[in-house]
């Protein structure tokens, strides 16, 4: 019986790459997407010997870029089984009047566009095979607004509606639909958002103990694992000195 294959974006760092890790030793062969060739050629090297790698560099912001290297993949590499959407990234914190428009334009390319591309690219084998199971990685910042992210939340609100609106759309085609609002996870995030200031961006972790990458992917595994008589539709997850998305219990 050949392994299930999951197709992971964002796979060169953070919880794509957490998750890669994750679903290889648990028998996902994958296809790892993302920006960084050379992360992901290293990625590769790793897990290669678990399971059989495909490895895909594009952009999610470019649907041109998206859907030539989707269509590139093997016939056998089309039957994707798991999509995790989990590309996408913050940029600058600023209040509204103070925003810089590039910044807007890269959060709703990537957190937003970028994912109903790689979704449209894969959907269709998904409805062909009837089953499938996609998570979208959305944010807490998708369940509440707070000041200085207006767009940023804003993208994320729209992933929890397209979340939405996949489930009432595909689940007559057996497919799973799950939705995960992570909070405070120690990764990059701050970093890109800071604009590589990485000082600034480890104050953000300092004084309590955020979430792990990992602790996402164990997530992922085991919405994967539940019987098949299960969705695991939405979860919020926090760190557990969190308790809103800028209410953090610090020492």
């Amino acid at each position: 019986m050949e392994n299930k294959i999951a197709l992971i974006t964002g796979a060169s760092s953070g919880i794509g790459k957490a998750t890669a890790i994750k679903l290889a030793k648990n028998n996902y062969d994958l296809i790892i997407c993302g920006r960084r060739k050379e992360r992901l050629l290293e990625l590769k090297d790793l897990l290669s010997e678990y399971v059989d790698i495909e490895l895909l560099v594009f952009d999610v912001r470019f649907k041109s870029e998206v859907l030539k290297q989707i269509d590139s993949l093997p016939d056998r590499w089309k039957n994707i089984d798991v999509l995790v959407n989990n590309a996408g990234n913050a940029h600058g914190l600023s209040s509204f009047d103070e925003g810089d428009i590039v910044d807007w334009d890269a959060m709703i390319d990537g957190n937003v566009k970028g994912l109903l591309y790689v979704s449209k690219a894969i959907v269709p084998f998904m409805v062909e095979n009837k089953s499938g199971h996609i998570f979208n990685i959305s944010s807490i910042a998708g369940k509440q607004t707070y000041e200085n992210g207006a767009v940023y939340c804003a993208s994320k609100k729209a992933v929890e509606a397209i979340s939405e609106g996949m489930r009432l759309d595909l689940t007559k085609h057996g497919i799973k639909i799950t939705n995960i609002a992570p909070g405070a996870v120690a990764t990059e995030f701050s970093e890109v958002r800071f604009k590589g200031d990485k000082e600034k961006a480890k104050k953000v972790y300092e004084g309590y103990e955020p979430l792990l990458a990992e602790d996402i992917a164990d997530l992922i595994l085991y919405s994967l694992k539940a019987p098949d008589r299960v969705t695991i539709a939405d979860v919020t997850i926090f760190a557990k000195a969190q308790s809103a998305p800028t209410t953090i219990y610090k020492d």
